[in-house]
């Protein structure tokens, strides 16, 4: 498909208007999601240190330190907006404690109670810290470390390194919504990639070639490893779309049985049928081949592309009811492949009505997003 920018109607983009368009992609940022967060985390690394050690704020490392807790391994939006909020609120908490015993230690002055008290509280956020709150109470304790030392830091000291971490928790948050990658986009693009390859699976299954061992092992370790990918971004996803979680778990779960299928088709008896069983297979399922795969790649181009005109979740079921009776044309051994193919048949179905019913919540596109995706190549 060619691009906007080869249509000779269509003025040509000078190098900033193409640079721009790049980074506001979603589908570029997506490509490149470890060189976005290092460059967003590398900037607010130097925003920090200008705005410290520039103006000559003592302690000016804990606003650097901060700011890596806070949003150093803070990728997607769905996580974003919860952990940068949890980890700001146990950095204020732990900020909060660390002043309180610098002063009591000031009016009291025994470093014992002091170290007593600094345990209780550690140990209190270690209760927490493996649970819910897992990440506030860590942080807690962490920080109290930071502004009181081991109870023996001066008030100004303790004053400075929370004015330190206030400091890195403006700009870590700052710079956590700066051209952040949606967990929802990134949902959207392994699931379109899993979809295509099946289709070629599927289709080879078919109508052509049988798989070897080493390709079949290959192609199946890549599907796999992106359903992996696929399940650890749910809870992002859920949050950003505002999309029951249990509704993505039964894409994924339907989804798994479609590489389920597929996987027993092309380790069994199909592949090891000769040229004239595989063309009577081929006969008898080749129409249905072509709307399974058909099917299968306007959800990829759905997910890949949404909110463009051209590219959208079938609305009505492409592929055929699977028949209820058993084909007599088919030798005994594949009569197992046929059926496996009849269950592909039946849950790319069930994946297309769920892929609809949600794609008003997962199409989240902007008006130029979407004009920006059509022109992409396939």
């Amino acid at each position: 498909m060619a691009s906007a920018d080869s249509n000779p109607l269509t003025p040509r983009r000078t190098a900033f208007s193409r640079m721009v368009r790049a980074i506001t992609s979603p589908y570029y940022r997506y490509r490149h999601a470890r060189l976005f967060h290092s460059l967003r985390v590398g900037l607010a690394m130097l925003v920090s240190i200008l705005a410290t050690t520039g103006v000559d704020i003592p302690h000016g490392i804990w606003s650097s330190v901060t700011l890596l807790v806070v949003i150093g391994g803070l990728q997607h939006h769905g996580n974003i907006r919860k952990k940068s909020t949890e980890r700001a609120a146990g950095t204020l908490l732990g900020a909060s404690i660390g002043l309180l015993l610098i002063v009591q230690q000031n009016l009291i002055g025994s470093l014992m109670l002091t170290y007593t008290l600094m345990s209780i509280v550690a140990a209190v956020c270690a209760w927490y810290a493996i649970g819910k709150a897992g990440y506030i109470g860590l942080l807690t304790a962490i920080t109290m470390c930071i502004v009181a030392g081991h109870g023996d830091n001066q008030l100004d000291v303790g004053l400075w390194r929370t004015l330190n971490v206030l400091i890195g928790i403006v700009i870590a948050l700052a710079f956590s919504f700066a051209l952040p990658l949606h967990a929802t986009y990134s949902w959207r693009y392994l699931l379109a990639d899993n979809l295509r390859v099946c289709a070629r699976i599927y289709t080879r299954l078919l109508t052509g070639a049988p798989f070897n061992p080493d390709e079949q092992i290959k192609v199946f370790l890549e599907l796999n490893a992106r359903l992996v990918q696929l399940r650890a971004l749910m809870p992002s996803v859920a949050k950003e779309i505002e999309v029951p979680h249990s509704q993505l778990e039964n894409i994924q779960r339907v989804h798994r049985s479609v590489l389920s299928a597929l996987e027993l088709m092309a380790g069994g008896a199909l592949t090891q049928a000769d040229a004239a069983a595989r063309a009577a297979f081929a006969q008898q399922c080749g129409t249905e081949a072509r709307a399974v795969r058909g099917t299968l790649l306007m959800m990829a181009r759905g997910l890949r592309f949404g909110g463009t005109t051209r590219f959208r979740i079938p609305q009505t079921p492409v592929v055929c009811p699977p028949d209820a009776t058993s084909p007599q044309l088919l030798a005994p051994e594949l009569q197992g492949p046929f059926w496996l193919g009849q269950r592909v048949v039946e849950q790319v179905e069930r994946l297309r009505a769920m892929l609809l019913e949600t794609e008003p919540q997962w199409n989240i596109e902007r008006p130029h997003d979407r004009a920006d995706s059509a022109a992409m190549p396939l």
